[in-house]
């Protein structure tokens, strides 16, 4: 599976095949028809609880990672209609925080690509 990561925010290229938001909240001042966003797949997202904590802090990352796969692991139905739903194709996951390093994208591609490659 060919799986990139990108902000929302920004513009969309060809090479991104399938835009899939897996953010929980849909992105602050952005119109679904700017977003460009083929599948919004909430249900990706960590828990509001585990959001709140991590905060996009770097230092919590690791601890958050953890965390974040052990939610991911605990909802196989969630999983499969998402693998499902994703196709064999290009996709890129899109976030909507300024942090470009440690956010659910990021750990989730890393999620896919060792548990599906």
């Amino acid at each position: 599976m060919d799986i990139h990561v990108k902000r929302v925010y920004e513009a969309p290229s060809p090479d991104d095949g399938k835009r899939v938001l897996v953010d929980r909240l849909w992105p602050r001042g952005l119109s679904r028809e700017k977003a460009h966003v083929d599948l919004w797949l909430k249900e990706l997202a960590p828990s509001t609880e585990l959001r709140k904590w991590f905060n996009h802090e770097p230092e919590k990352w690791d601890e958050f990672r953890r965390r974040y796969l052990q939610e991911l692991q605990q909802q196989p139905a969630v999983l499969a209609h998402a693998i499902e739903s994703l196709g064999t194709g290009p996709v890129t996951l899109l976030f909507g925080s300024r942090e470009a390093r440690f956010n659910d994208a990021v750990a989730l591609k890393a999620f896919f690509l060792t548990r599906f490659a």
